[in-house]
């Protein structure tokens, strides 16, 4: 029976989610049960092309990419893949009438990955975020309004904004991975190897500036979402904190974590905030 298998495909997607980011699975887990698993099913996607273009250093990356580019193709066509991630995906992507420019836009961006560094002017930099980030909080929006277009463009602009700034935090975050382990420079006209305060805070600003366009559109989500995407907001914020509380040199030179007790007080304080309506 196929509902078996969409049972095992569902579970792949959540497994993956738990595996490899414990802030967002514990944000999930703040939704609705009747939206959570296609939560899961939209990261488990992105995560693992995201995992192709970004780990798989002793591998043929472009073949592999291609590969899972196919297999995507084929999943949404037929609406069945024998890969459970993109089973559970491909089952997400048609019960709310994804957007295919959305997964078109995303792929794009990560096949850039395979062969681009560095980003020179802002138009490439608002590219490529559009594509890495703006889309997956697009297709995340489809869930969060069960579909229902008016709802989906009213809040449109404060998704993408927010999705953006969940990225530039990243980033900023990853800075030593992406620079040395990569060699990827994503922020335009700036010199990492010499990065210096003013710099910084050119980046902190203009990701303070998403997170207040975000922060709107989260009040104005349906009850089933609005806790959940609250939380990855306030985890994220305070990632943002700390990275503007560190030394520019500091930054390059290790990576800024929010230890797990943290999480879990942010966690307790954003509901608090959530139940008396202060956010």
């Amino acid at each position: 029976m196929k509902s078996i298998f969409d049972s095992v495909s569902n579970q792949c997607s959540k497994t993956v989610t738990k595996s490899y980011s414990t802030s967002f699975s514990l944000a999930t887990k703040m939704l609705s049960n009747s939206i959570r698993q296609d939560i899961y099913n939209i990261y488990g996607f992105v995560r693992f092309a995201d995992e192709i273009v970004d780990t798989f250093h002793d591998y043929d990356k472009a073949l592999l990419f291609e590969n899972f580019t196919e297999d995507l193709e084929r999943a949404l066509q037929y609406k069945i893949s024998l890969n459970p991630i993109l089973n559970s995906f491909q089952e997400t992507y048609h019960k709310y009438n994804i957007d295919k420019d959305l997964v078109d836009a995303f792929m794009k961006s990560m096949r850039t990955d395979l062969h681009k560094n560095t980003y020179l002017t802002d138009d490439e930099y608002k590219q490529y975020i559009y594509g890495s980030a703006d889309v997956v909080g697009l297709m995340c929006l489809k869930v969060f309004v069960k579909g229902n277009q008016e709802k989906y463009e009213a809040l449109k602009d404060s998704a993408m904004s927010l999705g953006s700034a969940f990225q530039k935090v990243n980033f900023l975050r990853d800075l030593k991975a992406d620079f040395e382990d990569l060699s990827r420079t994503y922020f335009p006209n700036t010199d990492l190897n010499h990065l210096d305060e003013a710099s910084k805070q050119a980046i902190i600003q203009d990701i303070e500036n998403d997170f207040a366009k975000g922060l709107k559109g989260i009040k104005n989500l349906p009850i089933e979402a609005k806790f959940g995407v609250f939380m990855a907001y306030r985890y994220y914020n305070q990632l943002l904190k700390k990275l503007k509380k560190t030394p520019a040199l500091k930054i390059k030179s290790t990576r800024i974590r929010v230890p797990n007790y943290k999480k879990f007080e942010l966690l307790t304080r954003s509901y608090v905030k959530y139940q008396l309506n202060l956010m």
